[in-house]
């Protein structure tokens, strides 16, 4: 069983290549803002809690969303492994995760982390704004205040990964199928799954 985070900022893609990841490789794609939704509209006592916070304008603690990964696991147990999208977001859910998936004797094979720069991905946000309607895509500095959270948040978890030699970085610039080939090459020069 193989297990990938797959890093990103705002517009670098994540969603797209996280579709074709899973795919090919038959890893269950665990992203933290869909099992929010899905606990929040299956009424789960997590997702109520969850919603709690969020309804105040909170961000829901790593409690909650730690459990939410766990029961998302074991609900999925036969994979061939899971590709984590949008978490870990800091060290402490990147150490709990360790810990809870070392306890299943399991672990993260590898960090893979798109890479695009500021100016692309801020063209790409607000292309993708004008077709979705989403006004946060819309609105520049908005778009480089997120940047700045990620920036802030994930630095700490390069290194953190990096330390354990899990992290890869890979060009995000390009097609999508240019980008989804540097990918599959990466995960493809690993063991074999």
């Amino acid at each position: 069983m193989k297990n990938f985070v797959l890093f990103g900022k705002p517009g670098s893609g994540k969603g797209t290549q996280a579709k074709h990841l899973s795919e090919k490789y038959e890893l269950y794609h665990i992203s933290t803002g869909d099992l929010f939704r899905k606990n929040i509209s299956q009424n789960t006592k997590l997702g109520l809690l969850a919603k709690s916070y969020m309804d105040k304008g909170g961000l829901v603690p790593d409690e909650v969303t730690i459990k939410m990964l766990e029961n998302e696991i074991k609900d999925n147990s036969k994979s061939r492994g899971f590709l984590f999208d949008g978490f870990p977001r800091t060290i402490d859910q990147a150490d709990t995760l360790d810990k809870y998936l070392h306890s299943i004797n399991m672990q993260i094979n590898a960090t893979i982390a798109l890479e695009v720069d500021e100016k692309e991905l801020i063209s790409r946000i607000i292309d993708r704004g004008k077709t979705s309607n989403r006004l946060d895509d819309q609105n520049i500095e908005k778009i480089k205040n997120r940047f700045n959270e990620y920036n802030k948040k994930t630095s700490t978890l390069i290194k953190y990964y990096k330390d354990q030699n899990k992290f890869f970085p890979v060009n995000g610039h390009g097609s999508v199928d240019e980008i989804t080939k540097r990918l599959f090459d990466l995960i493809d020069s690993f063991n074999p799954l």
